[in-house]
């Protein structure tokens, strides 16, 4: 059940809405007025901003964390972890005052990163204190050793790896998956949005404001060329971006536009029940015209609980759905080619969606059980907390498949719409790699032929 539609009805409500959500406002205008109503009132019921793992947000200005020392991980013995930001007097012994005053404290620097400014330095560090220290106790002894603007938080064993191994990570999944530009933004900045903004807009509506080609920097908000197209805007309120952070960022982009459009090529051979074999593999906006296809086979019925609204609309959500811009997108093709199903994992923001979509003619064959499970696990691997599907009230289908996940589900309904969400477990399973052969069961399990 896809943001595509269910997207538009904020424009109806109190919502922000992203400017690239205009295009699919423009064709949506005969959205139901229940759904409308539901969405305006579906604020808090999203996911947690804290569940997508990203960064948490901390007071960049009064140098205390937004956890209270009595309220943060528990601390050990050996000590504890934390990641500090603070600006200091570009002159000599400005960077040793600090290092003696975090001495005196017997707080360990593990690692340092100095950001240049035009006024004075950012200095990003790795620290190990003692685990009687608290954020105030660091703090308070930075700003006396001149410190100014300090931002602290916690950190994990994940903060170990070196600036430069851990962009260079960044930059080989932006190469092998075009989907993972948003994430690695994400991953590389801290907590952030990040918002697509089309270069065609919809009739009518506003484009972007042009953007320079080597992108514009302005405090907390960062704007890049996309490599489609349009502009990429990169939000942090609560911490500004320094000038190294905007060239990293500004060349993980450059990276992606120059490899142009790609999605990995693995794919998986299944076995249904019935003993049909089917293919899962990554799909993009070159399955265009296969998804059509499909789409004319399906009932209104189908396409009714798929997409929320005048199933004459659904196609023009398509090229949206299967960008790798925006998600990931998993299709289900036969021995023949033909496309019979579409599962989606869309970015929105801190939030994320699944949304599924099986020809008539192949339901409750466990289809979609598999698709869904697939997505979930791409979406713990992306450091989701959470996701959530919309859909309707009397689709039964896709009520059992989230309950076969397994997981904790919370369960909100209004006029007939029903958002389920889905707190997320780290995977029991990796994913199947590329020619696995195995075999699906009507109850959407999957393993080998010789487990079966």
């Amino acid at each position: 059940m896809s943001r595509d539609i269910s997207d538009v009805t904020r424009a109806k409500s109190g919502r922000p809405v992203h400017p690239w959500r205009r295009n699919v406002v423009q064709v949506t205008e005969l959205l139901t007025a229940g759904f409308h109503s539901w969405w305006s009132r579906r604020h808090g019921h999203a996911p947690p901003t804290g569940d997508t793992g990203a960064r948490p947000r901390s007071d960049a200005q009064a140098g205390q964390s937004d956890r209270s020392p009595e309220t943060s991980a528990t601390v050990s013995d050996e000590g504890a972890l934390w990641r500090m930001r603070t600006t200091v007097q570009d002159e000599p012994g400005s960077l040793a005052a600090l290092c003696t005053a975090l001495a005196g404290l017997r707080v360990d620097i593990l690692s340092l990163q100095t950001h240049p400014l035009a006024e004075g330095t950012v200095d990003e560090l790795l620290l190990r204190a003692p685990g009687a220290l608290t954020a105030s106790d660091i703090t308070r002894a930075v700003s006396e050793a001149g410190g100014s603007g300090t931002w602290i938080e916690r950190a994990d064993a994940h903060d170990l790896v070196d600036a430069p191994t851990r962009v260079l990570g960044l930059a080989t999944r932006t190469a092998l998956d075009a989907a993972e530009l948003p994430l690695t933004l994400r991953q590389l900045l801290g907590r952030c949005t990040i918002r697509s903004l089309p270069a065609v807009p919809a009739v009518g509506a506003r484009g972007p404001e042009p953007v320079p080609v080597e992108g514009a920097l302005d405090d907390t908000v960062m704007r890049l060329r996309a490599p489609e197209g349009g502009v990429i805007t990169v939000e942090r309120p609560y911490l500004p971006f320094t000038p190294t952070e905007f060239a990293r960022a500004r060349a993980l982009v450059e990276l992606d536009a120059r490899l142009g459009p790609r999605v990995p090529g693995s794919q998986d051979v299944l076995t249904l029940p019935e003993g049909n074999d089917i293919t899962v593999r990554r799909a993009d906006t070159g399955d265009v015209r296969a998804a059509k296809e499909m789409h004319e086979r399906c009932s209104k019925r189908t396409l009714g609980m798929r997409y929320h609204g005048p199933v004459g609309d659904a196609d023009r959500y398509l090229n949206h759905l299967l960008s790798p811009r925006f998600g990931r997108t998993l299709a289900v093709q036969t021995a023949s080619g033909r496309v019979v199903g579409l599962g989606h994992l869309l970015w929105d923001g801190d939030e994320t969606e699944v949304a599924l979509l099986v020809e008539d003619a192949w339901q409750r064959r466990g289809i979609g059980s598999e698709l869904l499970r697939r997505l979930v696990g791409m979406a713990v691997e992306a450091g989701c907390g959470s996701v959530y599907a919309v859909t309707q009230s009397s689709n039964t289908g896709m009520v059992a498949a989230m309950r076969a996940l397994g997981l904790p589900l919370d369960y909100q309904i209004e006029e007939g719409t029903l958002v389920i969400t889905a707190r997320l477990a780290p995977p029991v399973e990796p994913e199947g790699a590329v020619g696995v052969v195995g075999r699906l069961s009507s109850s959407g399990e999957w393993g080998h032929p010789e487990a079966s």
